[in-house]
């Protein structure tokens, strides 16, 4: 296989990527690549990676647990720490249970493993994360997809369906930021043999979730929570199935206890509301400044902020002119989107100053001129 001749094709189509390095905590303020910049592209929405609390609750963890695991859950990985980080999230959730894996991707691939000899069918929405595409691919299912956020299009092909199925849709979209009709959905699938499960990775502990009775709830800790890990929520049945079913979560080391007693902050800092307030503040001033400054980015109410420019190259150029005026902002490109969507994804966070948003948006126009 001639590699080389892949990666200049990539290159010369502006579609190859590349790893800045960072040399300091996760934060809005960050040195990138030896370059002091505000950071407008991490997922760390509630500010909490580098919360000292958060912090402080590791330590004390590493102290008690040590620094490892040392196994996975059905052997002898599963700690107190996950218990209770278990019993903590079921009822953050309002579920009956709930189950950690050690990434969203994992947790993903981990119910569509588990339902691979149940179901015979899913729905996708178009603009699902790759995971739960790839999910479908490990069930042995052909990839169908509705029209993105179209419960028409959901209910036609809903009709074409037998047997018993999945309905599958991002709750907050990863690279969009708009939100699915999550209460549509359920309205459509019912009288139906069908669950519904919902990726919740970029909303979880922003929006108070929405969750039907017997559907299937994933949201990532990494984020918002700003530590790792996701879990998996939802009756008492369907959890104890997955354990025993879900290859990802049997086959995989457990995360370390430590992580768990981070996460256990966290979400008692999320639950305190004040770290959710500032970024809802600082989502509604970015969309009323970019307004007042004509830039048109997609209509999204979450922390995810979309620019679409088009062209990979363009995308390239606004993003390294950004970051060389201290603004870290990535260029999304195809395949992450569709040909000729390519975008500037700017995220917001607790954290982040008006001025410093004021700025950036200043920047950005006069890069789109």
């Amino acid at each position: 296989m001639n590699f080389s001749k892949k990666i200049s094709e990539l290159e010369n189509n502006h579609l190859l990527r590349s790893r800045r390095v960072s040399n300091s905590p996760q934060t809005t303020r960050m040195v990138i690549d030896g370059s002091e910049v505000v950071n407008f592209c991490s997922n760390d929405y509630l500010s909490l990676a580098s919360h000292p609390k958060v912090k402080e609750a590791f330590i004390k963890g590493v102290e008690k647990y040590g620094s490892g695991s040392g196994a996975s859950h059905l052997v002898s990985g599963h700690s107190e720490s996950h218990k209770l980080l278990e019993e903590a999230l079921s009822e953050f959730t309002g579920q009956e249970n709930a189950l950690i894996f050690s990434s969203g991707y994992s947790a993903n691939l981990g119910i569509f493993s588990a339902l691979r000899d149940e179901i015979k069918w899913a729905l996708q929405d178009k603009l699902n994360h790759a995971s739960l595409i790839d999910g479908s691919r490990i069930a042995g299912l052909t990839i169908q997809r509705y029209l993105h956020n179209n419960l028409s299009s959901l209910d036609s092909k809903l009709e074409k369906q037998i047997g018993p199925g999945l309905v599958v849709t991002d709750n907050v979209f990863s690279m969009d930021g708009d939100q699915a009709d999550i209460a549509g959905i359920d309205k459509a699938i019912h009288k139906t043999d069908t669950i519904l499960m919902q990726d919740d990775a970029h909303g979880f502990g922003i929006f108070d979730p929405f969750i039907p009775k017997s559907s299937i709830y994933m949201a990532t800790l990494g984020k918002a929570a700003g530590v790792m890990g996701a879990f998996v929520a939802g009756n008492n049945d369907f959890i104890e199935f997955l354990i025993q079913k879900s290859r990802p979560y049997t086959y995989t080391t457990a995360i370390p206890p430590s992580v768990c007693q981070a996460i256990l902050m966290s979400l008692e800092i999320i639950k305190n509301g004040e770290q959710k307030e500032k970024l809802l503040k600082n989502i509604d001033f970015f969309k009323t400044m970019s307004s007042q400054l004509g830039l048109n980015f997609e209509n999204s109410d979450s922390a995810i902020q979309p620019l679409i420019v088009g062209s990979s190259q363009r995308a390239l150029e606004i993003s390294n002119n950004l970051f060389d005026s201290g603004f870290f902002v990535s260029a999304i490109r195809p395949p992450t989107v569709p040909p000729n969507t390519a975008r500037l994804r700017f995220t917001l966070s607790s954290n982040h100053q008006s001025e410093e948003i004021e700025s950036l948006l200043e920047k950005v126009k006069n890069a789109m001129a």
